[in-house]
């Protein structure tokens, strides 16, 4: 554990306990949540990758046009 993490779990056992609960599900949800995109990610390299051949296909061909911010 880091020395930073260590600290912050020092500080939250000063809190009474049903904020020490509140915290963890924040945490352990936030966690859940890294782990859902991480996996998601890592399954959808192969079509990432598919989509940007074909992004970089159409921009050679001339069928693309500079994004005007102004027009947004």
């Amino acid at each position: 554990m880091t020395k930073l993490l260590q600290k912050a779990f020092e500080e939250a056992s000063k809190l009474p306990e049903e904020e020490q609960d509140a915290l963890g599900r924040i945490l352990l949800e936030e966690l859940a949540s890294e782990h859902r995109w991480e996996e998601l990610f890592a399954g959808s390299h192969d079509l990432l990758a598919e989509l940007a051949d074909q992004a970089l296909a159409e921009h050679r061909a001339g069928r693309t046009q500079k994004l005007d911010p102004e027009k947004l």
